[in-house]
């Protein structure tokens, strides 16, 4: 039973006049008395006029998936199977980071009927948003009173990423697309595929021309090259506690989500493999195998529901999960953290095993309001946090340069940044022939 703000009024209503009057004697409270038998009988057959709201039968119709940021409907229907009309106020117990409105839904649902109660859901938060009861308050007639009771309801929707970097995906797919042409790519060296012969013409290498193809035809022909496809990416995501801070509003992770599927969408497309890991001393997420759509479907189902772990990542075992995926020459991409030099030596540790074998881009977030810091220089306060963002700039450039030295390549770049900036440096790879 619940209690409505109608019926507080009624017995403000008998109270106020033995206040104002300020009569406090036996005759003059008796009329309030009166007055107050009068509400709870009221009160009482208000209640029992009411609907039962265990009466009711509830079903519900969600999506399976939503992008994080887009907005969808909850629809749950509401059936009354018993004998009373149910006027009622209906709230669904979604988790907050699912983002339903605050309001509560009146509905009125005559015996035998069923209502829709339509939510719309703006979910702020990855990974499986659920519920599990839903709330109805059934008034009386009068509204005075309601009967209220909890019934079970479950339901769940899953948050993908909002992968909002796709709107990069078309230029990068024209440059590719201009890289292998449909006049191949004059390049030499490891990492190219054999493509066709053709007429020399003046301004190409000479060092590409095919001398026995020459005899034969009597003209001098080249040999033109194209990027090799199908080739192995492993792309390594670190879920330990560094992924977990907030850099311009968004979590790390995020940001090496958004990355890691614009480069698969671009690879794919590419005619190369991609395999995914995230990985800080467990797999929370392992891709393997899946090609074309498969692939991207694959990838943000495995990442929805990976958060950031308050733990160290387990560096050493990287090189094991590597090689379980595969043992031929691959790039792999380890998405991670590189602006504390301490946090950064168990990577650099293990870089001289994966640099032997592959091809390896290290990819990390940086905050553009610490570039931003080292330029206001206004007053003291301000100097001092310009002289810690230096310092920090600093340490960024020494586990670089450090990561160079060990073979590998480092791609840096503010949230919106880094997505694009890896996807070229993998166009650039493949016109390098280092693929």
């Amino acid at each position: 039973m619940a209690l409505t703000g109608r019926l507080v009024a009624l017995i403000a209503f008998g109270i106020v006049p033995v206040v104002i009057l300020g009569v406090t004697t036996g005759d003059a409270v008796t009329p309030f008395l009166v007055w107050l038998a009068l509400v709870l009988i009221l009160s009482i057959i208000d209640l029992a006029l009411a609907g039962s709201p265990r009466s009711v039968v509830l079903s519900r119709k969600l999506p399976a998936r939503v992008r994080l940021g887009e907005s969808v409907a909850s629809e749950l229907f509401i059936t009354n199977r018993g004998r009373r009309t149910i006027r009622a106020l209906v709230r669904d117990g979604w988790q907050p980071s699912a983002g339903a409105p605050p309001e509560r839904l009146a509905l009125t649902i005559p015996p035998g009927e069923r209502r829709l109660a339509t939510t719309v859901l703006t979910p702020f938060r990855r990974g499986e948003r659920r519920t599990t009861q839903v709330t109805i308050r059934s008034r009386g007639p009068l509204g005075l009173l309601a009967r209220q009771a909890t019934l079970n309801s479950p339901g769940r929707i899953r948050v993908l990423p909002a992968f909002t970097s796709r709107k990069h995906l078309p230029s990068r797919i024209a440059r590719l697309r201009e890289l292998e042409g449909a006049t191949s790519v004059m390049v030499r060296g490891q990492g190219t595929e054999f493509d066709s012969l053709r007429e020399y013409v003046r301004g190409d290498d000479v060092r590409s021309i095919d001398w026995r193809a020459t005899a034969r035809r009597g003209d001098v022909m080249i040999r033109t090259w194209r990027p090799e496809r199908d080739r192995r990416i492993v792309i390594v995501t670190d879920t330990g506690r560094t992924s977990a801070a907030r850099i311009s509003d968004e979590p790390r992770i995020d940001t090496a989500f958004e990355s890691a599927l614009l480069l698969s969408a671009l690879a794919t497309r590419a005619g190369d493999r991609i395999d995914y890991l995230a990985y800080d001393r467990r797999v929370r997420a392992r891709v393997q195998g899946a090609t074309g759509a498969e692939l991207l479907s694959r990838l943000v189902d495995a990442m929805s529901p990976v958060d950031p772990e308050l733990i160290e990542t387990d560096w050493t075992a990287i090189p094991d999960q590597i090689r379980q995926i595969t043992s031929r020459h691959a790039l792999v991409v380890l998405q991670t953290s590189i602006d504390a030099p301490g946090a950064a030596r168990a990577l650099l540790s293990v870089l001289p095993q994966l640099t032997r074998r592959h091809t390896v881009v290290v990819a990390s977030v940086t905050d553009p309001a610490t570039l931003d810091a080292t330029r206001l220089r206004g007053n003291r306060e301000a100097v001092y946090r310009a002289a810690s963002a230096e310092r920090a700039l600093l340490d960024i450039e020494r586990v670089s340069a450090a990561i160079r030295q060990l073979g590998a390549d480092v791609v840096t770049g503010s949230p919106s940044a880094l997505p694009p900036l890896l996807a070229d440096h993998y166009i650039a790879l493949k016109a390098a022939g280092r693929l």
